[in-house]
């Protein structure tokens, strides 16, 4: 099963992420998202956890994005991989570990200026899930 793909989009960046289960799905989105800004091997020399909330799963999923846009903001982090990803399908929370490094040492090729609802989901289809994200660039 491939992590993510792009998908046309007429300003923005839209990619649909699959997994065998929710938290892969979400896993390859933030992957997704930061492929779309650079495209090669990334470091682990620092990490950061994360805990996000959500009212459903594309609001956690939105949050979840949102986070690692403010970490790349605020503390120039480039994400390699993600560790420990738990999501409490219930109460729609969400645990995690990032590994990356900084943002110094990579060419970014483009800015992702925020993760829209525009056309969101979070599917569970067959035995795997799938979500959709536009970012505004």
């Amino acid at each position: 099963m491939k992590k993510f793909k792009f998908l046309e989009h007429t300003a923005d960046i839209k990619f649909q992420a699959f997994g065998k289960n929710i938290e892969e799905a979400f896993e390859n989105s933030a992957l997704a998202m930061f492929t779309s800004m650079f495209e090669g091997k990334v470091n682990k020399k620092k990490s950061f956890k994360i805990n996000v909330k959500g009212k459903d799963f594309e609001n956690l999923l939105y949050n979840f994005l949102e986070e690692l846009l403010f970490l790349f903001d605020s503390e120039k982090f480039f994400l390699a991989n993600i560790k420990n990803i738990k999501i409490d399908k219930e109460n729609f929370k969400l645990d995690a570990e990032v590994f990356g490094d900084d943002t110094e040492n990579y060419e970014i090729h483009l800015d992702v200026k925020a993760i829209t609802y525009n056309e969101m989901f979070v599917k569970e289809k067959k035995d795997n899930w799938v979500t959709q994200v536009v970012l505004d660039v």
